[in-house]
């Protein structure tokens, strides 16, 4: 067993880089993970990159398995896909998610990771972290039968969304973006598709993940009567501005905030993190998915990639990291 591994760090905003790590044997109770993909979360991650995170959240938007502090040097992410070299024998040699950062080898704890279901890939299973973010964002909204929802945004956690409230009976969801690249990805997963000028109005449900203050608007803006706003952006240390005259008092529309930190109120009693993910990771069953994979790199390219995506040089939905022969 190696006693070391190879981590990605943010040395400092703007500044990224791979350094050597020491990697402990694993203990009782524990596993040792050889990495094959992550995923980078584009609108948290970087964010995190460019030193984004204000001084009075960085307790809350601690990774699970971060190491460092805001703003940097800090090793963060927790989209990490690997198979068990060791540990109990009911886990060793499975492909096994985990919200670790990108990082070679790691060990944790057995609970700490959950097994890829057979006939996920293990690229597309990296896909869990976001796809756990809908699911909670579904059990705040609560969408019911019928309903007409807009979905506001259409990077990875907005086209999640949209996956999954196209399964729904009877709904009628459109996919809102700035983009009209976008409407191939809204194809594949199985939604409509349409400019924000160009929406609907008259929606019970509007999930907003543009993050941005002119898109939580027009998601105000789409709203039916007594509709609701899920907003799932998180902007940072940026402020936000919205005019609620007009009909927001008037129509008595709601802004609702979900996060994927704690399980919604709606489940908590029922329903537990590792729960969550698994709901996640099986609904990755569905090829239709694979549409959100929009580009690879290899680990050791991993510091101009995010510095790529942190200045908007670099299009993505979810870009992947292949750690082959690490």
């Amino acid at each position: 067993m190696a006693s070391y591994a190879r981590a990605f760090w943010t040395a400092s905003p703007g500044a990224g880089e791979i350094r050597r790590v020491a990697l402990p044997a694993p203990g009782p109770g524990e596993v040792l993970v050889r990495t094959v993909h992550t995923g980078v979360s584009r609108g948290t991650e970087t964010l995190v990159f460019r030193g984004e995170v204000p001084p009075n959240q960085y307790a809350v938007m601690r990774a699970p398995f971060q190491e460092g502090d805001f703003p940097g040097p800090v090793k963060y992410g927790y989209l990490n896909v690997g198979v068990v070299e060791q540990g109990p024998p009911e886990l060793l040699g499975r492909t096994v998610f985990c919200l670790y950062p990108h990082q070679t080898r790691f060990v944790v704890p057995a609970s700490a990771v959950v097994p890829v279901p057979d006939g996920v890939p293990a690229r597309r299973a990296v896909l869990a972290g976001t796809v756990e973010t809908a699911v909670n964002a579904l059990w705040d909204g609560a969408p019911l039968v019928g309903d007409r929802i807009a979905v506001l945004g259409a990077g990875m956690v907005g086209c999640c969304v949209a996956a999954l409230l196209a399964r729904f009976p009877g709904v009628s969801v459109r996919l809102v973006d700035l983009d009209p690249q976008r409407a191939a990805v809204a194809a594949a997963l199985g939604v409509a598709f349409t400019s924000p000028e160009a929406a609907e109005g008259g929606c019970d449900l509007v999930f907003h993940a543009s993050a941005s203050a002119a898109g939580l608007q027009r998601a105000l803006d789409l709203l039916a009567p007594e509709g609701t706003v899920v907003e799932l952006s998180w902007y940072g240390d940026r402020a936000v501005s919205l005019s609620l005259g007009g009909a927001f008092h008037s129509g008595r529309l709601s802004i609702r905030a979900s996060q994927v930190g704690t399980v919604s109120p709606a489940r908590a009693a029922r329903r537990s993190y590792t729960d969550r993910l698994a709901i996640a990771l099986d609904l990755l069953r569905d090829p239709a998915f694979d549409a959100l994979l929009s580009g690879e790199s290899r680990f050791d390219r991993l510091p101009e990639v995010l510095s790529g995506l942190a200045d908007g040089t670099l299009p993505a939905l979810c870009h992947t990291i292949s750690y082959d022969g690490e």
